[in-house]
């Protein structure tokens, strides 16, 4: 059976821009422990399904788990352009140079010579249609200075947003490492882009745009397969398969997909597609006083309630079907409850907190934000390890330690092999 690896990473630390455009460097160290861990996860597929107006998840798989954004990354591009549309800082007619670095960049771009320009508008219509690599990077030259301090500020915007795990390292989305994020932090997105700028939010409906007399089509295939799709944004290289954020309007309802990794583009367009109608069939349901939700049909027993199938099966073979439940149907897996005499429950919690002197530190950063981070990813990642602890950043100097204290000495020397076993840092410290 294929293990997956779930909630594997944190959002990594952020390089903020300072007024006199400065850079500060992110915890870049911990960034070979997340992909190694990346590495670990044996399936690229993931996907969620979200309404845009209440952000209720209403389907997920893997929704958490690391994945490699590819060309969805030109949204949060994108994103950042409206903002300075917005702003005044940029117009429309606006000329974006293209330097050797953007000319330079690898398939699929428009390619813009170095020297030349485009407008403000062609670079967008560009990145929305085509995913056009080069004037990705053009772009985030001209709103950042550089490529990297962009996607610096690319970062910083995400973690606002709410994209706990998502780094950047460029704007196009081309293969690095380093890029990280997860279907729900990409549908977090995806909300974003359409409450905040809804003026510019059409320009991922567009099916096509003619630059110098060629005609370049939208990758989006959904937008005219799919009746009330209109954006947003295909992806794909070799690691992260072929990746799609879609959304789509039914009966004055917005809903948003996200399926990343998958096969094929015919097989990721059919699975969002499913996923879509399916979300739609619950909406339109519950409107009519049904409560009822989409589950997973994997591993799990028939129940007991009605269930209605979809008519087309999932394409993804990590995803082998969907189907509406009942709200209210009881749990598919029963868990062992054990009872604890109030008394005896006292005397133990008493008796293990004379033991909890015990601490474990869990990394050490140049900044308390930096520490916090580590501290919730180590707490969502590895929680059962930490039961009863405290986590806190303790200053040494010009340092941050990322600690949990209140454990006994197995707990503590536990939860430490738990960490190491995935190759991330920790450190037992005795009482002193």
């Amino acid at each position: 059976m294929i293990q997956h690896a779930r909630r594997l990473f944190l959002a990594l630390g952020l390089a903020a821009t300072t007024a006199l455009g400065s850079v500060a460097t992110p915890a870049s160290a911990q960034i070979p422990y997340f992909q190694n861990l990346l590495a670990a996860s044996q399936t690229k597929y993931a996907a969620i399904v979200v309404d845009a107006k209440s952000g209720e998840v209403l389907y997920a798989k893997h929704e958490d788990s690391p994945r490699y954004p590819a060309s969805i990354t030109k949204v949060m591009t994108l994103y950042l352009t409206f903002e300075a549309l917005a702003s005044g800082k940029l117009h429309p007619d606006d000329r974006v140079q293209v330097s050797p670095h953007a000319a330079a960049q690898a398939p699929t771009k428009l390619g813009v010579r170095a020297g030349d320009s485009v407008s403000v508008t062609e670079a967008m219509e560009a990145m929305a249609t085509k995913s056009a690599n080069d004037m990705a990077v053009a772009m985030a030259e001209k709103l950042g200075g550089t490529e990297s301090r962009f996607a610096a500020l690319m970062t910083l915007r995400a973690q606002e947003l709410g994209m706990q795990n998502t780094h950047f390292a460029n704007a196009s989305g081309l293969p690095d490492s380093r890029q990280l994020t997860t279907a729900r932090d990409i549908a977090i997105l995806s909300r974003a882009v359409m409450r905040d700028y809804p003026q510019y939010y059409k320009l991922f409906s567009l099916q096509q745009f003619t630059f110098r007399g060629q005609v370049l089509a939208n990758h989006n295939h959904l937008l005219s397969r799919m009746p009330g799709v209109d954006g947003l944004k295909t992806g794909f290289t070799n690691a992260s398969g072929f990746n799609l954020a879609v959304s789509a309007v039914r009966d004055n309802r917005r809903l948003i997909a996200v399926v990343m990794g998958g096969p094929t583009t015919a097989q990721r367009d059919q699975n969002a597609e499913d996923l879509l109608l399916t979300g739609f069939d619950v909406m339109r349901r519950r409107a009519m006083g049904e409560k009822i939700t989409v589950a997973q049909n994997l591993f799990e027993p028939e129940l007991s309630g009605p269930v209605v199938r979809p008519p087309v099966e999932q394409g993804d073979g990590d995803q082998t079907g969907l189907k509406i439940e009942l709200a209210s149907a009881p749990p598919s897996r029963a868990g062992k409850i054990q009872i604890v005499q109030p008394r005896q429950a006292k005397a133990d919690r008493d008796a293990k907190a004379a033991k909890a002197k015990w601490a474990v530190q869990v990394g050490e950063f140049h900044s308390p934000t930096d520490a916090r981070h580590q501290i919730a990813f180590v707490e969502k990642r590895f929680g059962d390890h930490f039961d009863g602890a405290t986590g806190a950043t303790d200053k040494q100097g010009r340092r941050y330690k990322a600690m949990f204290t209140g454990l006994t000495e197995t707990d503590a020397k536990g939860a430490c092999r738990a960490l190491k076993a995935k190759r991330l840092a920790c450190m037992v410290i005795e009482p002193a």
